[in-house]
């Protein structure tokens, strides 16, 4: 299993085992020196009770005070429930408890501002159940307020993941015209035009990670890490920067435009999971830190930075049709791309003008260092990206 498909399955298991409040939606924090304890409540989540505990009995409105707000959410349902605290004029979610199990309960903290709030209890296979009104008063000042987030659908990521999808597919043939030109210069002899043409094939698939996990087994076959056994672009890599003859680099040349190929057809009728796209470009630049910055993905060619550089500009295009989705949610999507942008731009400062690249291994300390900072700062930007478009349920 490749490092991704891992990944995906750590985090698929963890959302279904455990309580997530959301990166953004919630503030957890201890209580600051000689503050006023916040205020504490046990809460309700069943379909008969959601919100119970918190407010109002008989069909009013009660004033709670503004600021930190304690809540013990406790499931009284007898399967799996997830809970919004959400401001009822903006829709706004405040607090997010995904797979709280029956009879379980969690305690969470939020700082909220002045507004009309309710909780909303999402059963599985039940419509929500929506709690009573409360109106908060002002927060103290001083309060560091929970942001909130508008709540991101399913219907609101397909047409990101159509865009994505067609972006994909569209680099699809290039790809194949670029692996068909290494064979074709290993067939003639020529074995630096090979190189080049292997470096120019290699970057082009390394720009599509957003997919990755719509190629499956066969995206191992075509990318999986050298440590895992020599194949497809590897293979060849290996090949040609350690003295294999022509006709074997051909040979392993032909393999690889033939996995192109199946790849071509396969994702022709690909669709991607609409949650995926904001997931994956996060974790495109977690696997260039993880494996690139490693050596890992490296057979022989030293050109690990310009994977990394291909990998940047992957999620650059993984991000682009979240534009609109994430514009009003996320504050910090401008200062994201701008972060993502200059790690490229460092990284792209190790290419010479002939097109070669600094081998990672001639990096002294210092520049290491400053490449992993500023992959590092936009994997950071990168993850609330993913928390806010993780699909939630329509309250």
């Amino acid at each position: 299993m490749s490092t991704r498909a891992r990944l995906t399955a750590f985090f698929a298991a963890l959302a279904a085992l455990v309580v997530v409040a959301s990166v953004l939606a919630i503030v957890l924090r201890p209580a600051a020196s000689g503050a006023a304890a916040p205020a504490a409540f046990e809460i309700s989540a069943g379909l008969d009770d959601c919100g119970a505990g918190w407010g109002p009995t008989d069909g009013g409105t009660a004033a709670v005070p503004g600021g930190d707000q304690t809540f013990t959410v406790t499931n009284t349902t007898v399967g799996g429930i997830e809970v919004y605290l959400q401001a009822v004029d903006s829709k706004r979610v405040y607090l997010d408890l995904e797979s709280l199990g029956a009879g379980a309960h969690a305690t969470v903290r939020a700082s909220l501002g002045a507004g009309r709030y309710r909780f909303v209890c999402l059963p599985a296979d039940a419509d929500p159940a929506r709690g009573p009104t409360v109106v908060v008063g002002a927060a103290p000042p001083g309060s560091a307020l929970a942001p909130g987030i508008v709540p991101v659908t399913r219907n609101d990521l397909i047409p990101v993941a159509k865009a994505y999808t067609a972006w994909v597919a569209g680099r699809l043939p290039a790809l194949q015209r670029e692996v068909a030109a290494v064979a074709a210069d290993a067939e003639e002899g020529d074995l630096p035009a090979a190189r080049r043409d292997w470096l120019t094939a290699h970057t082009a698939y390394e720009t599509l990670g957003g997919a990755y996990d719509a190629f499956g087994d066969l995206g191992d076959e075509l990318d999986g890490l050298p440590r895992h056994g020599l194949t497809g672009f590897h293979l060849v890599e290996s090949q040609l920067w350690h003295g294999a003859p022509a006709a074997d680099v051909a040979a392993s040349a032909h393999t690889l435009a033939t996995l192109v190929g199946r790849l071509q057809a396969q994702f022709a009728d690909a669709q991607l999971d609409p949650g995926e796209v904001a997931l994956r470009a996060h974790e495109i630049v977690e696997d260039a830190i993880q494996d690139g910055l490693t050596g890992a993905t490296d057979a022989g060619s030293g050109t690990e930075l310009a994977g990394i550089d291909a990998n940047l500009s992957g999620a650059a295009a993984a991000l682009a049709p979240l534009h609109d989705v994430l514009a009003d949610r996320y504050d910090a999507l401008a200062g994201t791309q701008q972060a993502v942008a200059q790690a490229q731009a460092l990284v792209d400062s190790f290419r010479a003008a002939d097109g070669t690249w600094t081998p990672l291994s001639a990096l002294d300390r210092t520049a290491r260092e400053r490449v992993d900072a500023a992959l590092s700062r936009a994997a950071e930007l990168l993850a609330p990206v993913a928390a806010i478009c993780d699909p939630r349920r329509d309250s």
